[in-house]
């Protein structure tokens, strides 16, 4: 594996899924695999569970581990080419990534939407130098468009807690004081289309999701009859596609609280994290024995080492 960016690059699911439980089960049984190996985490946003996580699996391989924090800890970086820098940012990305990339034998890079350009944000141009330039495998740790590391994470926990062969999975649109990208909710459905599940989602009119994404999926406009019967409710915020980056509404009606729960099949609640209470999701619901979202961000270090023990292979 050279790169991972989107559910393609993850082969055959069946078989990654199997890795990821073998991982869980023994996660220092190649503790050796990463020796004098070293995996750079450059962050171009804030982040808790993304660098904790992946920190963790790569140490759990025997990895040197460098963390990078773009906005404290370097230089600033223009991304633009063509651009006469004659500002505030002394370094161009372009000369940055490969000298990061002589220092290291993998990249993990983060860094969101601007939702300033809707076509630079799906084109991926800052996640694309890193593939162009870099030299090294680069692992996509949320990018404009994407958050597969979560998305992996999210289907191994519904993995683990599912207790029918194809569940009723719902993803749920739910309200946010503030226009989030659209990375978490296209991946996981993009992953969620590969896999063995029912897949609805549901939202209000004017967030729906690029059709890249939701080509061929269930949509449903009306929450509660999305709910009935749903094995699984994975609520999260996204701002408007066509809208591109506008916050349309905080209709707080969308949160998710323990009336529209109890139209479900007892499903189990979840979250990528950080959640705004009584916002997202109301205390009941999040604080119930049905709410997965701890064993769901703790599988974020199962997602990550499969990646990375993948990639290491591939460098022996």
């Amino acid at each position: 594996m050279k790169r991972f960016l989107t559910v393609d690059d993850i082969g055959d699911l069946g078989q990654a899924l199997k890795e990821a439980a073998e991982v869980k089960k023994t996660p220092y049984a190649w503790d050796t695999l990463g020796k004098n190996k070293t995996i750079t985490l450059i962050f171009f946003n804030s982040s808790l569970r993304t660098r904790l996580s992946t920190q963790k699996a790569a140490m759990n391989l025997g990895m040197n581990v460098i963390v990078l924090d773009v906005n404290k800890d370097g230089w600033q970086l223009e991304t633009e080419f063509g651009v006469v820098m004659d500002g505030d940012k002394p370094e161009h990305l372009r000369e940055a990534v490969p000298v990061i990339g002589r220092y290291c034998d993998i990249i993990g890079v983060r860094s969101f939407a601007s939702f300033e350009d809707k076509k630079a944000d799906y084109e991926e141009e800052i996640l694309n130098q890193f593939i162009n330039f870099a030299g090294v495998p680069i692992i996509s740790m949320e990018s404009a468009t994407r958050h597969p590391l979560q998305a992996f994470a999210d289907l191994f926990t519904i993995e683990e807690f599912k207790n029918k062969e194809r569940p009723k999975v719902v993803l749920t649109w739910a309200p946010h004081p503030r226009a989030l990208p659209q990375a978490v909710p296209n991946s996981f459905v993009e992953w969620m289309k590969v896999a063995d599940v029912d897949l609805v989602v549901t939202h209000p009119k004017g967030y729906e999701l690029s059709p890249e994404f939701t080509d061929g999926v269930t949509v449903e406009y009306d929450q509660k009859k999305a709910f009935e019967d749903a094995d699984f409710i994975y609520a999260k915020n996204w701002a408007s596609y066509e809208q591109y980056g506008q916050l349309l509404s905080q209709d707080k009606s969308w949160t998710v609280d323990e009336e529209k729960m109890s139209l479900t099949n007892d499903a189990r609640f979840m979250h990528c994290l950080p959640v705004r209470r009584n916002m997202i999701v109301t205390d009941g619901v999040i604080d119930s024995e049905n709410s997965i979202v701890i064993d769901e961000a703790a599988n974020r270090v199962v997602s990550a080492q499969v990646v990375i023990k993948r990639m290491l292979e591939a460098l022996k």
